[in-house]
């Protein structure tokens, strides 16, 4: 009899375990499953086994980017074939200016920035229609202070001593050390020129390729074609007296949105598009609008 009744209770203690197992299923089965609605996007970009990730780094291309969708056609599959033959271990982000305000280079570098750093330790500051073709221009981790891969002696076009555009490497604690870049600067140029008075200012050194003989005229394929694409190039008397070192903006006043992130595939390599939302203070940079209500020059 005793017998028995232990049998009973285990046989009724597993109907009760059973009965717990499935509701436990179906509660989970109903759980909402909570997602980024705005971001289509994979984790597993151009991580390729044997490249410098070996050694802990991984760099983010940061693409400021608007209306220039047939240049990104050719540049995402070029520069991943280049970084490739180097074994650069990396991943490509365009951010997509899609706000009224006029163009923001600088913004739009922080945005990538602030996107990136969760997965890459450092950046390249990268403009869509400068491809480099000479393949000993190194894109390896610059740990000594900013890399300006092109440089015055080579970029086809800007030869100043001070010129630290077009492509920059830079490590993220020293682009954080840094404040980023202005915020201050709407339209096109000079934003660039601030961003080495940082660099000056923190003490830190810019180095730049040596040995490469490809000249400025066959170092990189320069794309832009004024005829087709113009640089907004208005500055304005307010805009000019701003031009200067800018101490009061950067990473830590950033104000933007994002509108909503996806993966983009050209011809096997792929990108991540960053569609952002500019928010400008019209007070302190009114120059950011078009038409202007401040005075021209």
């Amino acid at each position: 009899m005793a017998h028995h009744l232990r049998t009973s209770r285990v046989i009724k203690l597993l109907i009760l375990c059973l009965l717990a197992t499935v509701v436990v299923v179906i509660v989970l089965a109903i759980q909402p499953v909570i997602q980024e609605t705005s971001c289509q996007c994979t984790t597993n970009r151009n991580t390729h086994t044997g490249f410098e990730s070996g050694k802990g780094h991984q760099l983010a291309i940061i693409v400021p980017f608007r209306d220039r969708f047939e240049q990104l056609q050719e540049f995402v599959p070029h520069i991943h074939q280049f970084l490739n033959a180097q074994k650069i271990r990396h991943v490509i982000y365009v951010i997509n200016q899609v706000d009224k305000y006029r163009f923001n280079r600088g913004s739009l570098i922080n945005i990538g920035f602030l996107q990136s750093r969760e997965e890459s330790d450092y950046i390249a500051m990268h403009d869509v229609d400068l491809l480099p073709m000479n393949p000993d221009l190194s894109y390896s981790f610059p740990r000594n202070g900013p890399f300006h891969v092109a440089a015055p002696n080579l970029h086809p076009k800007y030869h100043y001593d001070d010129f630290v555009g077009g492509i920059l490497l830079v490590a993220n604690d020293h682009f954080q050390m840094l404040n980023g870049m202005s915020n201050k600067f709407w339209g096109w140029g000079r934003e660039d020129d601030e961003f080495y008075r940082r660099i000056i200012d923190a003490k830190l050194t810019v180095t730049r390729p040596t040995g490469i003989t490809t000249g400025e005229n066959g170092t990189f394929k320069h794309v832009h074609d004024e005829k087709i694409i113009s640089r907004d190039m208005i500055q304005t008397v307010e805009q000019k007296k701003n031009a200067k070192r800018d101490r009061k903006t950067g990473l830590d006043t950033m104000n933007y949105t994002v509108v909503s992130k996806n993966n983009l595939h050209i011809e096997g390599a792929e990108c991540i598009v960053v569609n952002v939302h500019l928010h400008c203070d019209t007070k302190s940079t009114p120059w950011c609008e078009l038409p202007y209500s401040v005075k021209r020059e």
